[in-house]
């Protein structure tokens, strides 16, 4: 898995049936110190996340093993929204204080 950051939405009007109805998220990927990388990612959205909040994405067979994604051609799927990050004793990421 990989945190990222929700930079926008990604809308096809021409898509696989199998994707009818799913959010498809375009996110921002986050290196291990909390800066944006110069990569983006587009996700299928499970938990209702928005513009700006970090999440958790998961690849692959993990990805499609969420009910329901078991036969959507799926490559990754947002599957957390991050509350806090803390790491090597400092808080690294915090919802609350992103949107003081």
């Amino acid at each position: 898995m990989q945190v990222a950051k929700v930079r926008g939405t990604v809308v096809g009007t021409q898509k696989d049936p199998s994707l009818r109805g799913v959010k498809l998220l375009l996110l921002q990927l986050v290196d291990e110190e909390g800066n944006l990388l110069h990569k983006y990612e587009v996700a299928a959205d499970t938990v209702g996340a928005g513009v700006d909040e970090w999440v958790l994405v998961a690849r692959g067979s993990a990805a499609r093993q969420i009910p329901g994604n078991e036969k959507r051609p799926l490559d990754a799927a947002v599957v957390a929204i991050i509350d806090t990050i803390h790491l090597e004793g400092r808080l690294m990421y915090s919802k609350k204080e992103q949107y003081r």
